[in-house]
């Protein structure tokens, strides 16, 4: 069971002079669910070599049984820090492909010409796709084999609108993860703010923030069973 993950390579939120990236808790959560269940996974991301880490995402109020195992694996900081760039992945060496979140993929996965060809790739495959929390935004102009909006007709998760209310970053973001998934037909439901939430509909798996990541992992894994 070979399994890829793509990570942003965008580190910079808006005009905001802040940081942002991929979050750590969306990455290392699924990561190790996947690589508990037997999978071999590969690290991707648009530009290679280390993703951005957002920095808020390594507070100790973002620390995790997950994060806490990350930072204690010499192996996987290893395996992060060495990300293959995309325009090298062939989807036909896998068997799913999981995106986690943080803000970065809004940025650069969202537009991404090789991410979106790669997702597009799979779905032909009917291979499943998964994406935790800001990563459903990279779905944003992903098309199915019938050239509709990959998530039309689709049961879809994502980060709400009042959790990006909720961190102050609604006029940040160049579009709202909820809003886009409704305008492209998505069928999208959600949970409470920042409770787990995962739903899974035709191959594609989507988790709606942060607390969703593993749940998220251990739907794909289903889908591979």
């Amino acid at each position: 069971m070979k399994i890829l993950m793509v990570l942003t390579s965008h580190d910079r939120l808006g005009d905001t002079g802040q940081k942002t990236g991929f979050w750590l808790e969306e990455f290392a959560a699924p990561f190790y669910a996947l690589q508990d269940a037997g999978a071999e996974v590969t690290l991707a991301s648009p530009k290679g070599g280390q993703p951005p880490l957002d920095p808020k995402s390594d507070e100790p109020d973002a620390w995790t049984a997950a994060t806490e195992r990350f930072r204690a694996d010499p192996a996987a900081q290893a395996a992060l820090a060495a990300t293959t760039p995309l325009s090298q992945i062939d989807a036909a060496d896998f068997d799913a492909v999981f995106y986690p979140g943080g803000h970065g993929p809004l940025w650069d996965l969202a537009e991404d010409r090789n991410s979106i060809a790669l997702i597009e790739a799979f779905a032909r495959a009917g291979k499943p796709v998964g994406a935790v929390c800001h990563a459903p935004g990279v779905l944003r102009h992903v098309k199915g084999p019938d050239g509709e909006f990959l998530v039309k007709g689709r049961k879809v998760a994502g980060f709400t609108n009042s959790e990006e209310a909720a961190v102050g970053l609604t006029d940040v973001v160049p579009f709202l993860v909820e809003d886009m998934l409704k305008a492209n037909g998505g069928l999208y439901s959600r949970g409470d703010d920042w409770a787990p939430y995962a739903v899974s509909d035709g191959g594609l798996v989507t988790g709606q923030n942060p607390a969703s990541s593993e749940a998220a992992a251990e739907a794909l894994l289903d889908l591979l069973k």
